[in-house]
């Protein structure tokens, strides 16, 4: 495997990576499920714990680019090393605060760290491996993410009603912790911006742009549907609302499966993977809409929705290393913007739908931003702002001193079209 992947520092480092990832993804949603137990033990109200996540994605949102441009002469061993010590800290402090603003200070140290993570971890990991597998890298990256989902944020939402919600926060800076030791001992100490995967391999900054547009609206409409996920299933679908849990669980599992095909065809069919993974979402937020009152129909919605929104991380940080327009993490600033405002936007337009015309209708608008994002991205070729240019070659000439060079030719004479990969 080693041979075929990488080497075994490679591949230790990235558990490690991942491991990173899952614990940032719990850490920032772990509030949702210990909302009580935090409301009560600090004696404030549910929707003010409700925005130790909300102005945690908004922090998010604003800083990642401006962090990424002030950290970018900084080597990635050293700054990864930086953040993940900050993560540690600051979730202790979390778990040591003595009232809600000491706890919303914590909270929003640990998620500047978070915003320069998603920068730069992806390039860092990528960077590790060769060109043909760094897809792959990727998207074993993002399976941190779902395994957050399917069991991190469970699991410490069950240990914090075991014991108390401040065990969950210092349980989980165990693994920032075991992560800080092996990223500082394993990761290559390489040079900013002289990294594998530090630049764009096919800089296009037309695709580039194409690539922000389509995850803003992908992401949006995922999550005007999903936000509200709860409520459509007991008040529409009809199941109970002890069925929402082990229903999520199985749209988790949809989810890590997407993970896991996106890296093996985002490879060599990087911009077919990202079509199919929108017509599919368009087709899962449609036909939970159309077909939401059945059962069966619902749960086979809801875990295509899982399966695409899922691999979508996945898919776009390998085509951002592709099409960076300039250096890797400042391009992954960017669409890490794109997605956390997409997650904001998603959340309120759900909140104005459910006030309004009710929880169906998330679906609906959720499928019609995702033909937009699905439009967006069939388009995508003809946004890019470069040619695929052939070597020059040499046409064998009659006429002495008149050499006959194509360039941007096929062996025809034909112009060649823009790559679609």
């Amino acid at each position: 495997m080693r041979e075929r992947f990488g080497s075994r520092s490679a591949i230790i480092t990235l558990i490690a990576l991942t491991l990173a990832v899952f614990s940032y993804v719990t850490t920032e949603s772990l509030p949702i499920g210990l909302l009580p137990l935090i409301a009560k033990d600090l004696d404030i109200t549910e929707s003010a714990v409700g925005l130790l996540v909300t102005g945690y994605g908004l922090i998010i949102v604003a800083v990642s680019l401006p962090l990424t441009r002030l950290t970018r002469r900084l080597p990635r061993r050293r700054l990864l090393c930086i953040l993940l010590a900050v993560f540690v800290v600051a979730t202790c402090l979390s778990a040591a605060a003595g009232n809600y603003w000491l706890l919303m200070g914590a909270r929003m140290v640990t998620a500047l760290s978070q915003a320069l993570f998603w920068c730069v971890v992806t390039p860092a990991a990528a960077g590790m491996f060769r060109a043909e597998v760094r897809g792959r890298a990727v998207s074993i990256l993002y399976t941190g993410v779902s395994l957050a989902a399917l069991a991190g944020i469970p699991a410490g939402t069950w240990l914090g009603q075991q014991t108390n919600w401040r065990v969950a926060f210092v349980v989980l800076s165990g693994p920032g912790l075991l992560v800080l030791v092996a990223v500082a001992a394993l990761l290559p100490n390489t040079p900013a911006g002289q990294g594998a995967a530090d630049r764009g391999s096919a800089p296009d900054r037309g695709r580039y742009l194409s690539i922000v547009a389509t995850t803003t609206m992908a992401v949006t409409g995922g999550f005007t549907a999903f936000t509200y996920i709860s409520p459509f299933l007991t008040g529409f679908s009809g199941f109970a609302a002890s069925s929402v849990g082990p229903l999520l669980v199985v749209r988790g599992i949809a989810g890590l499966a997407g993970v896991v095909v996106v890296g093996f065809l985002v490879d060599r069919h990087g911009w077919l993977t990202m079509v199919g993974l929108m017509g599919l979402q368009v087709v899962a937020l449609a036909g939970q809409y159309a077909f939401g009152a059945s059962l069966v129909a619902s749960v086979i919605t809801i875990s295509l929705s899982g399966f695409t929104l899922a691999g979508l991380p996945a898919v776009l940080g390998s085509r951002v290393l592709r099409y960076a327009p300039g250096a890797s993490d400042v391009a992954s600033a960017g669409t890490s913007t794109a997605f956390n405002a997409g997650i904001t936007a998603g959340a309120l337009f759900g909140s104005v739908l459910l006030a309004g015309p009710g929880v169906r209708s998330t679906a609906l608008v959720g499928a019609l931003l995702s033909v937009v994002a699905f439009a967006v991205v069939l388009a995508e070729p003809f946004f890019s702002s470069r040619r695929q240019v052939a070597p020059i070659t040499r046409r064998p000439s009659a006429a002495r001193g008149r050499p006959g060079l194509v360039a941007g030719c096929s062996a025809s004479g034909m112009p060649q079209p823009p790559s679609t990969s």
